[in-house]
């Protein structure tokens, strides 16, 4: 398996992939690397698919409603949006560089091509989102009842 693919199988999300499908995913994707403090994607953006960390400590700080404390994330496989790869919508997040990063991109044209081409696929990504929604919907629910006690 090339470099490419092998980023993407130590990746969570891509486990729903077969080897095949981790090859085109991995041929289509764009080894990106961006300097500490760099801003990977703005909230409000839409990015245009997914990324996986590499190398490197990513800051995720969500805004609007969902504001809360910023996070880290800095294990290798790990996806910044992966919902991103089915929806063309802005997101809430903001992904900053703490580091010097190393970052797979994967866009998300190609994604859905490929699961246009494997129905198997599409419904592995939708379960796979719907269940990670799920947890952050959970998440939230103290948050909510604060709010709703306040």
């Amino acid at each position: 398996m090339d470099d490419a693919a092998g980023v993407l199988a130590r990746a969570d999300f891509f486990d729903i992939c077969d080897d095949e499908q981790l090859r085109m995913l991995g041929f289509a994707g764009d080894r990106r690397h961006f300097p500490a403090d760099a801003v990977i994607y703005q909230a409000g953006e839409v990015p245009p698919g997914a990324y996986v960390l590499i190398e490197g400590t990513v800051r995720a700080r969500h805004e609007g409603a969902e504001a809360g404390k910023p996070y880290a994330l800095s294990e290798p496989g790990s996806v910044l949006s992966p919902t991103a790869l089915i929806l063309d919508k802005p997101r809430p997040v903001t992904f900053t560089a703490v580091t010097d990063c190393d970052l797979l991109f994967v866009p998300r044209t190609a994604f859905l091509k490929l699961a246009r081409q494997s129905p198997e696929l599409a419904q592995r990504a939708a379960q796979r989102i719907e269940q990670n929604l799920g947890r952050y919907m959970h998440a939230l629910e103290p948050l909510r009842s604060r709010l709703r006690g306040a």
